[in-house]
């Protein structure tokens, strides 16, 4: 296509400002409207809607491309999905999507016979509505009442309704201004859940303040007016974010404050949450910990002496002294613990490949590790509501297996398969070939790379690759499944995850190795990684596609600003690249939380320089840049929608290319994009066929 028009130019406004002795210009701050969350600015408005008309200019001879992926995509997804059923007390529960179904329903029915009780009808919620997501969804002990909270704008400020499950009636009370479900939508901020007491009659919930940070817990007995609703806890230390969730026994409702390297925890009776709490520990800068209990036994999964974690007990008349019950492994990162009645499980990851563990309450008795199929995957305990039982759910995938889900027999040993992915359209594992290797960054650490790609992939250099990363907050990036992938597979473009530092692929110190100071090793190991890959034949410079969203978004910003012909094609998703500014302010809703992660530039000076050397948007250069593809979200909390909107406009005005870049902002949603599944898919084929287009395979 070289027929394009003449993309929007933003205008440049004279704004300035000075931080520690430095000042920064930035011509295109007017983007961020004044009025925000409220978002009327008309010139704003007018920019963005351009913008948004002058890719759908490009994205017009794409089409028969996207829709053809769009199709295959929704081939290869049933469309009337179920979930495998789970017994929770009397009942069993299950979730399913009818034929052509954007949302889920979910259902029940006796677990000693009888009809299916349709108990959450997600579809009919939805109707209407151009964004719509449940946060959280909790069934009171005895399975009579249900609570849930829904957000239809993408702002994450949900709104809590109830149910009588009995009756199936509709409750008319609602709570507004509520937080999501616990770790909801990003894992760069954790949310509050809904609690409900052992009596059934009240809950806990975490409320959303102006900031879009969740600070309190309060307690809301049904029947009574919100407004005159009980603060159970506030937490006074900005950047701390607090969130309340049972116990594996339920007797006990475990209250966590933390940011990302602190944490503190507090027990309340589930049967009494207005009793004097139990303080397991006192925070202390840098350690974290989390709770679960075995009759009066804390079971404490902390970092407090070792990165890679350590597990110990205490009691809950004496929960500050700590006695080592599995202490920490040089190989084993122990990412977390479950207590059931007879046993208790270990998770974890072993040279970077998840271990599950179950051990009993006898220490004399050895533990067992369960055994699976493939040399790379992805394992870990599904669903297991109930304390008292003798076989878990767990799940089970890799690059080429389908999910899968199992029930492991505790006494024997055995794995029973109930469901395997189906994939309508068909699959064939054989046709492609997956492995897992080590490039050397720069400082010579080794950094392991999961691969998958057709098995008739040439290895001369002259194929194509997409190498994707997110490399923050610890979170890492497992090598799993995707039914999208195979249409990038089946035309001949290998796929690639580089577990870069700043994830925590191979243990906490892998993630504490790409935070703060240390962050640019982050940028550094994705660029070593693709000149590895390319060393090793599976591609050449221009013949990849690189991908990140939200924290990954501020590393394609980093890359492209430090190796840009390297790429063929950059695709960021709300992407975290204003971080400058961002940082700087603290009326934002995430900023004082991610000061640990980034580092404070407001305080620190070291820090601002820092920040400053390698912020997507105050390093943009003139210079030629890969073709861009940039999206935001309107009303976005998280990453705010003027951050690709001031680096796409910057890019603009800086970049000495003619390649392709178009910024395309969500007006109905948040960080998650669209809501949805085929309205998610829809994206992703867009996306997907940019990418193609760039890499010169569009088919």
């Amino acid at each position: 296509m070289t027929d394009l028009p003449k993309p929007p130019v933003a205008a440049t406004r004279p704004h300035s400002f000075t931080a520690h002795g430095v000042t920064i210009e930035d011509p295109w701050a007017w983007l961020r409207d004044p009025a925000y969350p409220t978002v009327t600015d008309k010139d704003v408005l007018a920019y963005l809607e351009e913008e948004n008309g002058f890719f759908e200019t490009v994205m017009e001879p794409l089409k028969p491309l996207s829709e053809a992926l769009f199709k295959e995509m929704r081939g290869r997804i049933k469309e009337d999905e179920s979930s495998v059923p789970q017994k929770d007390g009397d009942w069993l529960y299950w979730s399913d999507h009818e034929t052509g179904g954007e949302y889920p329903r979910l259902w029940r029915k006796p677990a000693a016979g009888g009809a299916d009780q349709l108990i959450l009808d997600e579809p009919a919620l939805a109707e209407g509505k151009e964004y719509f997501r449940v946060g959280a969804v909790t069934i009171s002990e005895d399975g009579t009442l249900m609570a849930y909270s829904t957000d239809d704008d993408g702002s994450e400020r949900y709104t809590i309704r109830f149910k009588d499950l009995a009756g199936g009636e509709a409750i008319g009370e609602r709570i507004e201004g509520a937080a999501g479900k616990w770790g909801d939508v990003s894992i760069e901020g954790t949310i509050g859940n809904i609690v409900f007491t052992s009596g059934g009659d009240a809950i806990l919930y975490g409320v959303t303040d102006e900031n879009w940070r969740t600070r309190t817990i309060k307690l809301h007995r049904l029947g009574t007016d919100p407004a005159e609703d009980v603060t159970i806890y506030f937490e006074e230390e900005l950047g701390f974010s607090v969130g309340a969730e049972l116990t594996s026994d339920r007797k006990w409702i475990a209250l966590t404050t933390s940011d990302h390297e602190t944490s503190e925890i507090r027990l309340y009776p589930a049967n009494d949450p207005l009793a004097v709490p139990i303080l397991v520990s006192p925070r202390k800068r840098g350690r974290e910990y989390d709770v679960d209990l075995h009759g009066d036994t804390l079971f404490i999964h902390t970092n407090d002496t070792d990165p890679q974690f350590r597990l110990v007990t205490a009691s809950l008349s004496n929960p500050g002294e700590w006695a080592e019950r599995i202490g920490p492994s040089a190989h084993f990162y122990m990412t977390g613990v479950a207590c059931f009645a007879d046993f208790f499980i270990v998770e974890g990851r072993e040279d970077g490949l998840d271990q599950i563990e179950l051990h009993r309450y006898d220490p004399t008795i050895a533990p067992a590790r369960l055994k699976f199929p493939e040399a790379s995957y992805v394992a870990g305990l599904g669903d297991n509501p109930e304390y008292a039982v003798d076989t878990l759910r767990l799940s089970y995938e890799s690059m080429v297996t389908p999910g899968t889900v199992y029930d492991y027999t505790v006494a024997t040993g055995a794995l029973e398969t109930l469901k395997v992915q189906e994939i309508p359209s068909g699959y064939d594992g054989s046709k492609y070939r997956t492995e897992r290797v080590k490039i050397a960054a720069r400082d010579g650490t080794e950094v392991p790379v999961s691969i998958v790609y057709p098995k008739d992939f040439p290895r001369d250099g002259s194929g194509k690759l997409y190498l994707y990363a997110y490399g923050a907050y610890g979170y890492a990036i497992p090598p799993g499944f995707s039914t999208s992938r195979i249409s990038f597979l089946d035309r001949g473009v290998a796929f690639a995850i580089a577990h870069i530092r700043g994830g925590d692929d191979l243990g906490q110190q892998w993630y504490l190795d790409g935070k703060l100071a240390k962050r640019t090793n982050t940028f550094n190991d994705f660029v070593d990684v693709a000149r590895g890959l390319i060393d090793q034949g599976f591609t050449h410079k221009g013949g990849i596609a690189i991908a990140g969203r939200s924290a990954g978004g501020e590393l394609m910003g980093a890359v492209v600003n430090s190796d840009p012909d390297l790429w063929g094609v950059v695709v960021a998703d709300v992407p975290f690249v204003d971080v400058l500014n961002t940082m700087l302010d603290e009326s934002l809703p995430l900023t004082p939380g991610e000061w640990p992660e980034w580092g404070n530039p407001v305080e620190d000076a070291a820090a601002f320089e820092l920040i400053r050397s390698y912020s997507p948007y105050d390093n943009v250069t003139a210079q030629a840049y890969p073709p861009l593809f940039i999206s935001g979200g309107l009303n976005d909390p998280r990453v705010t929608y003027w951050e690709p909107a001031k680096w796409a406009a910057k890019l603009r005005a800086t970049k000495t290319d003619s390649n392709v870049l178009v910024l395309k902002t969500n007006m109905g949603a948040g960080h998650g994009g669209k809501s949805g599944r085929w309205e998610s898919l829809k994206e992703s084929a867009d996306e997907m066929a940019f990418m193609l287009w760039q890499l010169g395979v569009a088919e």
